[in-house]
């Protein structure tokens, strides 16, 4: 019987000790961590949950991207996220749309800020990644839209990659036709820039 009981209390604490160790990186983002137009298992965003598993790292991925979204849909989001999930790391891929409706950067700024903040108050270490926009909104604009990310990263002490895509450089050959989206082909190049900033805050 001391034995039963004993090996009962010892699958107890193996069992919590997973649970404690368990640790988990939440994406709240758009289309691009959504995999629009790919499969979905060829996304930036299942390479690097494949990668990870390859590593044997202890961290699992929650994807809650969902295509379309803005900092305004992602604000509204990330409390009941924050809280049904306790990341240990945040990473925030928001703006694209907001930029795409020519929304003004200080509100756009105003929301991923509050969104850091909660992040951090909730124990996350945060990855703000940005992104580039079409050309054919202005060099002003695109200068203001740009600047907000790296601005906020000094602010708020944060990990950041000012653009998701700058390791596919414009290439015609990984994007979709709509020339925003990556293709399959340009996802592995958003996976390396992403994790250039990720590994030093696993």
């Amino acid at each position: 019987m001391r034995f039963i009981t004993h090996l009962k209390l010892t699958i107890a604490l193996i069992f919590l000790s997973s649970i404690a160790q368990a640790q988990s990186i939440l994406i709240v983002g758009d289309s691009i961590s959504a995999g629009f137009g790919i499969n979905p298992e060829e996304g930036w965003v299942a390479l690097l949950e494949e990668k990870l598993q390859a590593e044997n790292s202890p961290y699992s991925i929650i994807n809650a991207s969902i295509s379309g979204d803005t900092t305004t849909n992602g604000l509204a989001r990330l409390p009941s996220l924050l809280e049904k999930h306790q990341p240990e790391i945040t990473i925030i891929e928001l703006g694209g749309n907001d930029g795409l409706r020519a929304t003004p950067p200080v509100r756009i700024s105003e929301n991923l800020a509050k969104m850091i903040e909660l992040s951090k108050a909730a124990n996350s270490k945060v990855l703000l990644v940005g992104i580039q926009l079409p050309p054919n909104y202005g060099d002003a604009y695109l200068a203001r839209f740009l600047a907000i990310y790296p601005e906020l990263a000094e602010q708020h002490q944060v990990a950041v990659l000012p653009s998701i895509v700058e390791k596919v450089g414009g290439n015609a050959e990984l994007m979709q036709s709509d020339g925003i989206h990556p293709n399959s082909a340009g996802q592995p190049f958003m996976l390396e820039a992403v994790w250039e900033q990720l590994e030093p805050l696993l």
